[in-house]
């Protein structure tokens, strides 16, 4: 198999199976647990921080461009993974009726996090078919903006590795696949409560993991331009996930389940990822 086509592989289980494993769940339970999830989410993300700081910026640096680069990369990410974000969030969120200046800033929920309440709120007051589109659009651009980056996380590890996949590109797939299941379930529990059928949805579910490989070739792509190509395709990569780590993740797994152990878990979670690294 090709290098392209091993990433595309990696990164297919990774994106589709495991979002369509979370979708497959979702559609035999119809129910998830916050606390569950929550640790779920704020372990990932500790993985994903320990990951980002202590593999993907590093290689980034060794590239031996100037830092400057590096800095700049991680700070575009960051601004347009947010900026991407606040606008389909001002746009979308007076149709949710307890979306208003007494919520969160940030989504306290996971569908909210994906915008499938939005969806699941169309399906109740029973819109027509343009305005479920629509909701359903929103939905897919939200799943993108998280799936995208995490995509190009390993795709970027893979350029610059060669072209092999290294332990840190088979890391990063398998715990964006563990991390896509409770994003899965947040996708199909509407899906089916709406009235689509359970096998459709699955599907649909699944189908929602692709934009994980365009990341992945985007992120492979860039990084194989040269030094400053991997550089900024790591950079921007590591940007991303840092603002969809602390801006979206962290304060979400907290406000699911008010207690200490999100933060004791995301502390395992880093401690995890250096073993892994490391080791």
């Amino acid at each position: 198999m090709g290098v392209i086509g091993t990433l595309i592989v990696a990164t297919t289980i990774a994106g589709v199976v495991g979002t369509g494993l979370g979708g497959l769940v979702g559609a035999m339970m119809q129910k998830d647990s916050n606390r569950v999830v929550s640790l779920l989410l704020s372990f990932a993300g500790g993985v994903m921080l320990s990951v980002v700081c202590f593999d993907l910026v590093t290689e980034a640096i060794e590239t031996n461009v100037s830092i400057m680069v590096v800095i700049g990369a991680i700070a575009f990410g960051v601004i347009i993974i947010y900026l991407l974000n606040y606008l389909i969030d001002r746009k979308t969120n007076p149709e949710v009726p307890h979306v208003d200046e007494n919520h969160p800033k940030t989504a306290d929920d996971l569908d909210e996090l994906i915008h499938s309440d939005h969806l699941e709120h169309h399906y109740a007051n029973n819109d027509n078919k343009f305005a479920l589109f629509i909701a359903g659009v929103v939905m897919a651009s939200a799943i993108a903006l998280h799936n995208v980056p995490e995509g190009m996380t390993i795709g970027a590890s893979y350029a610059s590795n060669d072209g092999v996949m290294g332990s840190a590109a088979l890391i990063l797939a398998v715990l964006i696949g563990l991390h896509n299941i409770p994003e899965g379930m947040a996708v199909s529990v509407p899906l089916i409560a709406g009235g689509m059928k359970k096998w459709k949805a699955v599907v649909v579910t699944a189908l929602s993991g692709i934009p994980t490989i365009i990341g992945a070739l985007l992120g492979y792509l860039i990084g194989e331009i040269g030094a400053v190509g991997l550089a900024m395709s790591l950079g921007f990569a590591s940007g991303a996930m840092l603002y969809v780590v602390f801006g979206e993740i962290l304060p979400q797994a907290i406000l699911m389940y008010h207690s200490k152990l999100p933060a004791f878990s995301t502390i395992t979670g880093v401690l995890v990822g250096l073993l892994i690294i490391f080791c």
